[in-house]
């Protein structure tokens, strides 16, 4: 069932968002890509994850548009498997992050996939195609890079073709690897950043930009759909070292990020120190009282080993319904080398200059 169709001409943060054809957009976890002056959004598809029927996703969607307002639905580009329990695109795997770069020696669009099926074994799946919309063909499955337990991802391209990924290693600290020039392995050198003891202190959710020579990583802490602060590093090369600078989001007092989670960085075409942070409110159902119990279970099960979960007998059991999560888009502000995102209810891209 469609909602109501309506046209955009600013950006909403943490609003529902309907595509052209009024339904809710689906494209959680994703990132935005510009091709020939269109851009270009894909995530997780989440229309059936209700947080009770066992679907994770159901596959990756895409979206495109001239004025980054306004967005057509182009369909699956990555549909799901549902008939085949061991295929990575099962609907009850958790499939996460999906990142798509280009790769002008091959021309080829290769896709990452975050893994991890029911026996909570995490894994990376690779698909190429000659088309940003497919269709993609898997080329690695069950891939574990570096040999290492990966979780959330980015994937980023130098000038000179040359591809890195960013990636937590599990519940330890984050990696940068480089990547083969098919793109579709590593080369076996890494650095490591970010080295912390344990959950929710780690660091996951990697989303790299590039701003005059300099490279970024926001990243988040390891608390599941719970939202948390906010960090934001800077270094000089793809492989640092990271000078962590603080929380981008200053003005936070719930220290939540906004209750959200950054998923991807871009610049806007065209505008002349404009970028977006891309954000995910996975669950804003819980924004209010129902925040500050999911907080104290995740308290009681990671930080006190199960202690204290006698409180909670008898409650409803909390639902991560992320079909109706929403979007949390943002632009970055900068003051010397730090990156602060500040609050805004609604925001035009008009707003802001353009390139001379």
């Amino acid at each position: 069932m469609s909602e109501e169709r309506v046209r955009y001409d600013a950006f909403h943060p943490g609003k529902l968002w309907l595509d052209t054809e009024g339904k809710r957009i689906q494209a959680h976890g994703g990132s935005v890509i510009q091709i020939d002056g269109v851009y270009y959004w894909y995530g997780e598809n989440k229309e059936k994850t209700d947080g009770q029927n066992g679907i994770w996703h159901w596959g990756v969607r895409c979206y495109k548009s001239t004025d980054l307002y306004n967005w057509e639905d182009l369909g699956l580009i990555i549909p799901p498997e549902p008939e085949d329990p061991q295929s990575p695109l099962y609907p009850n795997n958790c499939m996460d992050r999906p990142h798509i770069i280009y790769n002008k020696k091959t021309k080829k669009y290769v896709c990452w996939l975050k893994i991890m099926n029911s026996a909570n074994i995490q894994s990376e799946t690779i698909l190429t195609a000659d088309s940003i919309l497919g269709p993609y063909e898997k080329v690695k499955v069950g891939f574990k890079p570096l040999g290492m337990n990966a979780g959330d991802f980015d994937l980023a391209v130098a000038e000179d073709g040359k591809a890195y990924y960013y990636f937590e290693r599990i519940h330890s600290e984050l990696i940068c690897a480089d990547l083969t020039e098919d793109y579709t392995d590593v080369t076996g050198y890494y650095s490591t950043h970010f080295p912390r003891i344990a959950p929710p202190y780690v660091r996951e959710a990697p989303a790299h930009f590039m701003r005059n020579g300099k490279h970024y990583l926001f990243t988040s802490g390891t608390t599941a759909y719970l939202p948390n602060p906010s960090e934001v590093a800077v270094a000089d090369t793809w492989h640092g070292p990271y000078t962590v600078l603080g929380n981008p989001h200053v003005d936070d007092k719930s220290e939540t990020s906004f209750h959200s989670q950054i998923s991807s960085v871009f610049k806007v075409e065209g505008k002349k120190d404009l970028y977006i942070a891309c954000a995910d409110r996975w669950l804003p159902e819980m924004m209010d009282k129902q925040y500050s119990r999911y907080k104290r279970i995740f308290e009681c099960i990671f930080l006190q080993n199960g202690k204290g979960m006698e409180e909670f007998e008898g409650d409803e059991p909390i639902v991560e319904n992320t079909s109706i999560s929403e979007y949390v888009w943002l632009p970055i502000r900068f003051d010397g080398e730090m990156a602060y995102i500040d609050w805004k209810d609604s925001w035009r891209l008009e707003d802001y200059p353009d390139e001379e």
